[in-house]
């Protein structure tokens, strides 16, 4: 069953049942005979339809956010912020379609070749629960106005926010076969990347669903985007403002009870600054406030889930049995909503699940760097490789640290980030391919030489 559990009371407020095969099978035909339609559609039209979503959008924040609030516990303030960033992402679409589909001319020898940008056909886009709009909105908006259809399977635990999300699109002016919202079950979207109508697959989630996807659809030949976990670090080099960057840091680290694969996990300090470093970022885990998140005083709400809570505990309790220090939180809050107090460990070695494993969970990991090229170690002796970030007053000695950082983005005094126009991605374990930007429309796109 795909069901709405609202994490902050642990009660069950809505339940969908999942298609029958006959129903999902319908759904590939549908979608498949959908794009022949859609992709003939002259973009000008595809163009209005997105504009028309990212006003939907606008209009019907404040109801999204409080979906998403009831399904995985993410405060309504934050859940607006979600919503506006979704929105963006359709509308710099649908601004820059003309440019970013526009033929290219190939400089060649002995006459001329145009690059053409064309879609490739129906797509399965499998959805995650942490940005329930987001993550949907970096995956739809480009290969809509390209033309590509979709069928979306979102988390088993937004189901409400995945069918507001179709009836969204479908308000625009978006056809109904453009788009499928599909409460499906993993072997059945199995079989529906095997099916050779379906052109490519694109999955943001778990390392173990990355590897099952991406042999699947590797088998069948089919074009993937696999935007899998983080253990982003962030590099503190220099300040003029310990306590102001601590805080900044705290901050970004806590949005979204710290559920995010480009959050950054892994806090790697000069040891000149580690001390009041740590001091500042104890005080700001401590003093945040846990609550409901539909009280706009809440800064951080539940863990997604019961069973989420209880693995973030387990991981934090091993780490500190094995020699980690506990400067605050790591404990449950509730016995009824899955809350979990924020927590900060430092002394945190190669040996302690803490080090190489995802804490996904309001969790700090700090660490103390003597050097530059200790502080590049840590950095790099991960098996993840999202995003990181370096916290400078000197642009050209972080220019030199980022080129030696071994991941798919690095952000200078930012902890962490994503804006519509700014390709998203990384290497090694966090994945395969790139969403956002101009190169978040290229995945699906058939890239078509012709020779004049």
């Amino acid at each position: 069953m795909y069901q709405v559990m609202n994490p902050a009371t642990g009660e069950v407020e809505a339940t969908y049942p999942e298609m029958s095969d006959a129903d999902v099978a319908e759904a590939v035909e549908k979608v498949d005979q959908g794009y022949r339609e859609w992709n003939r559609r002259p973009l000008s039209e595809r163009q209005t339809i997105v504009w028309k979503a990212a006003d939907l959008f606008d209009e019907r924040k404040e109801e999204l956010a409080k979906i998403i609030a009831r399904e995985m516990g993410k405060p309504v303030a934050q859940g607006i912020g979600e919503v506006e960033t979704s929105r963006d992402i359709f509308r710099y679409y649908a601004d820059n379609a003309e440019q970013l589909l526009a033929n290219e001319e190939l400089d060649i020898e002995g006459g001329r070749a145009l690059l053409q940008k064309k879609p490739i056909g129906a797509l399965v886009g499998i959805m995650p629960w942490n940005f329930p709009y987001y993550q949907v909105a970096r995956f739809a908006a480009p290969n809509l106005i390209l033309g590509n259809t979709m069928l979306l399977k979102h988390a088993r635990n937004c189901p409400e926010s995945a069918a507001a999300l179709e009836q969204l699109l479908g308000d625009a002016g978006l056809p109904e076969n453009a788009y499928i919202n599909m409460y499906a079950s993993s072997d059945q979207i199995a079989d529906v990347i095997a099916d050779p109508r379906i052109a490519g697959v694109s999955l943001t989630g778990s390392e173990r669903a990355g590897v099952a996807v991406g042999k699947n659809a590797g088998q069948h030949l089919k074009p993937m985007v696999l935007e899998l976990g983080g253990s982003d670090p962030l590099l503190v080099l220099d300040t003029k403002d310990v306590q102001a960057v601590a805080t900044k840091i705290a901050q970004t680290r806590l949005r979204n009870a710290g559920q995010a694969c480009n959050s950054p996990k892994r806090l790697i300090v000069m040891d000149e600054y580690y001390d009041e470093f740590v001091q500042v970022l104890v005080r700001e885990f401590r003093n945040a406030q846990v609550g409901d998140p539909m009280d706009p005083n809440s800064v951080v709400g539940p863990i997604s889930s019961a069973q989420a809570l209880e693995e973030l505990i387990e991981q934090v309790q091993d780490t500190v049995k094995a020699g980690a220090t506990l400067h605050t939180g790591g404990q449950r809050l509730s016995d009824t909503g899955a809350y979990f107090s924020p927590a900060v460990l430092t002394d945190v070695t190669s040996e302690m699940r803490g080090y190489y494993e995802e804490l996904f969970g309001p969790v700090a990991i700090v660490y103390r760097a003597k050097t530059v090229d200790d502080a590049l170690r840590l950095a790099n002796d991960s098996p993840f490789g999202l995003g990181s970030s370096i916290f400078t007053e000197d642009p050209e000695a972080a220019l030199e640290v980022a080129d030696q950082i071994e991941t798919g983005m690095v952000f200078f005094n930012e902890a962490g980030g994503s804006q519509p126009d700014l390709p998203f991605g990384g290497v090694k374990r966090s994945g395969i391919g790139r969403e956002l930007g101009p190169l978040g429309i290229e995945e699906f796109m058939n890239k078509k030489v012709v020779r004049l």
